[in-house]
């Protein structure tokens, strides 16, 4: 997976033929963060600046900086599949709120 993080934000990375570089972008929150860089190392420098300065910047007009993600998450699934996982996670003996985030962890962990 193209991504780097930092802070608790992550970056979704892609190489740009135009610009001949690396380029970055903060995901999960409204605010355009970007950076590029010819090497990973230059990358790397430059996300976590733009996350330092974002950080700094949001404090300096007192206001607070969008977080990339809340940890709530509300799906919408058929019936079937709710109840199939409902029986999965009694069976191991979790709340579907655990066996969820056990899977999921998992699945991204792939």
């Amino acid at each position: 997976m193209n991504k780097m993080t930092y802070r608790g934000y992550t970056a979704r990375i892609e190489y740009s033929d135009e610009d001949r570089c690396m380029v970055g972008h903060i995901a999960g929150i409204n605010d355009v963060i970007g950076f590029h860089g010819d090497c990973v190392a230059e990358l790397r420098a430059a996300f976590e600046e733009a996350v330092d300065d974002y950080l700094e910047t949001c404090e300096k007009l007192n206001r607070a900086p969008q977080k990339p993600y809340s940890g709530r998450l509300m799906l919408r699934v058929s019936p079937e599949i709710h109840a199939a996982v409902a029986a999965a996670a009694e069976v191991s003996g979790k709340s579907i709120n655990q066996w969820a985030a056990e899977t999921f962890s998992k699945a991204v962990q792939a």
